[in-house]
């Protein structure tokens, strides 16, 4: 089975961005250059996340459709936030300027992220509010005439004039942990996406989703969200790891856990349990399963696992996700920018993923990087 392998665009980076003296400017050129980058190295594209007040991922991803060639754009979407035709308009334009490059994240948010938009629901009103959403979007995307009254929309006359060039419409990822969650994926989800957690868990959630699917007739892909350690030998990649945890002060690990054990969203409360809240002096004590680590768990929310070791080890991890049943990976190191060497270096020739002939000659950043430099 050939593999889907994105990067990831955010507002933070750096070699430890959790901290201020570890965090860079990320402003449009900096962005460019990682864009750039993922298109020369052949990854399939990337997500760029939103939330927060910070950069719009619309105008972002519309910003560096004409510096790129190949890749995808992975727009993160709440719904809720602009009416379905609105968004149905932003897609078909984007799609078309693209060429077809586009793919919507539906992100339903949670308890602290969405009020600052005006969303004032609790966790199953929130994931009820999403079905209608994406149900009346996918009706307009396909060329409907829309009169809907539902109970967090009205429509009256609603129709899409403008086409997209993916039939019918650009492709839709979801992630979500809770019941109400799995239940909205099978019904809309091209792809259902889940955070790092080790495969005999994520296996289980996929094997939900997959039976919930086909119960309505529908077929669904699967993608994970996974964080990369990858250097030239294990104990380099290690040695990585726990450079990365000595940059992990006590104060921000207890300023995210507090945040994290505030949230009512079930894959965070997940991922918590894997990760657990407390910060060990060596980076071996948080692997939670063999080269999977837990360490950024510790300082921020969402994907909170890495897999660390060798090119070997990585992949031989990857490929066992690809063998429960996952073909899409959305991947990052840190900094952004020379992580999409490395990796591209080191670790993307070991796996069956076809770059179309991209960046074979792109050796110059990744392997002159001090190994324990994250």
């Amino acid at each position: 089975m050939s593999m889907e392998i994105y990067w990831y665009l955010i507002p933070q980076d750096g070699p430890y961005p959790w901290s201020e003296k570890g965090r860079r400017v990320v402003d449009y050129d900096y962005l460019a250059q990682i864009a750039r980058a993922v298109d020369h190295l052949g990854y399939t594209g990337a997500l760029l996340a939103t939330g927060g007040g910070e950069h719009d991922a619309w105008v972002l991803g519309s910003s560096l459709i004409p510096v790129t060639k190949r890749m995808k754009f992975i727009i993160a979407v709440h719904p809720g936030i602009v009416a379905p035709l609105m968004l149905a308009q932003k897609a078909a334009t984007f799609d078309q300027f693209s060429d077809g490059r586009l793919i919507l994240n539906m992100v339903t948010g949670e308890n602290r992220q969405m009020p600052p938009y005006g969303i004032e629901l609790d966790h199953d009103e929130r994931y009820a509010l999403t079905d209608e959403y994406w149900g009346v979007w996918r009706r307009l995307m396909s060329g409907e005439i829309v009169d809907y009254h539902g109970k967090y929309m009205n429509l009256r006359g609603a129709q899409l004039k403008l086409p997209a060039v993916q039939k019918p419409y650009p492709p839709l990822f979801f992630g979500g942990s809770s019941e109400p969650a799995l239940s909205v994926a099978a019904r809309h989800a091209d792809t259902y996406l889940t955070w790092g957690e080790p495969p005999p868990l994520a296996a289980a959630k996929i094997k939900t989703v997959r039976e919930r699917a086909e119960a309505l007739g529908r077929k669904v892909k699967f993608g994970i969200r996974l964080n990369l350690i990858v250097r030239e030998t294990k104990q380099e990649a290690w040695d990585a790891a726990q450079w990365l945890l000595d940059r992990m002060d006590d104060s921000v690990v207890a300023g995210a856990q507090e945040r994290n054990l505030a949230s009512d969203s079930v894959g965070q409360r997940r991922m918590r349990e894997i990760v657990g809240g407390r910060k060990p002096k060596h980076a071996r004590d948080l692997e939670i399963y063999p080269d999977l680590w837990a360490g950024f768990g510790l300082v921020r929310n969402g994907p909170g696992t890495a897999i660390v070791g060798d090119p070997e080890t990585v992949a031989a991890r990857i490929l066992e996700y690809r063998d429960i049943g996952f073909d899409t990976f959305i991947v990052s190191g840190q900094p952004l920018l020379e992580e999409t060497y490395r990796v591209a270096d080191l670790l993307l020739p070991l796996l069956p993923f076809d770059r179309g002939n991209r960046g074979e000659t792109a050796h110059a950043i990744g392997p002159y990087f001090n190994a324990a430099r994250g």
